[in-house]
């Protein structure tokens, strides 16, 4: 009769966590390039901060499509340049 393999709970919880954070700091990091790449690095932080939170809590479902189509298009002409 064969038994089955015990689980380490503990290992999976620390490799999940572990996972989590690895997930948390590339977000980090990658929202830091965000802003280096836009060069909203040049603003005062509580500028860029205050830009943020307005953009969070405004309503305005057009505001946002509009900031959303301006991104995208910001992207779409860096993925132009990066293939020329």
């Amino acid at each position: 009769m064969a038994m089955r393999k015990v689980r380490d709970y503990d290992a999976e919880l620390k490799a999940l966590n572990d996972k989590a954070r690895s997930l948390k700091a590339k977000k980090v990091e990658q929202l830091g390039q965000l802003v280096t790449v836009t060069g909203a690095d040049t603003l005062d932080p509580d500028v860029l901060a205050g830009v943020l939170i307005a953009a969070v809590e405004t309503p305005n479902t057009e505001a946002k499509e509009a900031w959303r189509a301006k991104g995208a298009a910001f992207f779409q002409q860096r993925r132009k340049k990066a293939r020329a």
